[in-house]
C-alpha cells in the first residue's frame, strides 16, 4: 500500500499529510475520470471543473489549469469530449464515446467521489493555519502508538482524551 492511498482512503484525510505522504489526491487516470464524470452531468468549461472538484473534495484538491487543460485538450484529440465557444470560453460536453469510456469503470468513478466526500467534511478546517499543525499530530500520533505499544492503550489513551478535552475548550 503506498503512502498515497493511506492518505486519502481513511476517515481521517489529513492524517497521511501529517505522516509526510505525499499530498496527491487522484491516482494516475483519475483526474481524467473525474472530468469525465463532471462532464456527464452536463457541459462545463475549464474553470466550472476546477471549481467543482474543489467543492466536492471540500477544498483539499484544488485543480491548476495545468493540470485540467492538458486532459481536457486529450479528451477532446480523443473524440472523448467536444468543446464549443460559449460567451467567449470553450465548453466542453461528453460526447457518446466519451460517455462509454466513463462507463467502462463505475468502480474507479465511486472510488474517486467517496474520496472527495470523505475529505469535504474535513476542509472546512483546512486553513493555512491549521495545515501547520499536521505535522506535530502526525508526531503525536506516533509517539501515542509507540508509548501504547510499550505501556499499554490505558494511560495514553487517559492522556490523549485529557489533551482532547483541554483543546475543545479553546
Amino acid at each position: 500500500m503506498s503512502k498515497q492511498w493511506w492518505a486519502h482512503s481513511g476517515p481521517f484525510p489529513w492524517a497521511g499529510m501529517a505522516f509526510g505522504a505525499r499530498q496527491r489526491f487522484f491516482e494516475n487516470g483519475e483526474l481524467r475520470l473525474a472530468i469525465l464524470s463532471l462532464l456527464s452531468e452536463g457541459p462545463k468549461h475549464g474553470y466550472q471543473l476546477m471549481k467543482e472538484m474543489q467543492e466536492r473534495s471540500g477544498g483539499f484538491y484544488r485543480a491548476s489549469a495545468g493540470s485540467v487543460y492538458p486532459i481536457l485538450q486529450q479528451l477532446e484529440d480523443e473524440g472523448l469530449v467536444r468543446a464549443e465557444m460559449q460567451n467567449g470560453r470553450r465548453v466542453y460536453a461528453l460526447t457518446d464515446e466519451g460517455r462509454k469510456e466513463l462507463e467502462s469503470d463505475p468502480e474507479g468513478v465511486r472510488r474517486i467521489w467517496e474520496r472527495a466526500e470523505r475529505c469535504e467534511d474535513w476542509g472546512q478546517f483546512m486553513g493555512p493555519e491549521s495545515i501547520s499543525i499536521l505535522p506535530s499530530i502526525g508526531m503525536l500520533v506516533r509517539a501515542s502508538m509507540k508509548a501504547a505499544s510499550r505501556i499499554g492503550t490505558d494511560r495514553v489513551q487517559k492522556i490523549l482524551d485529557r489533551t482532547r478535552h483541554e483543546i475543545e475548550s479553546l
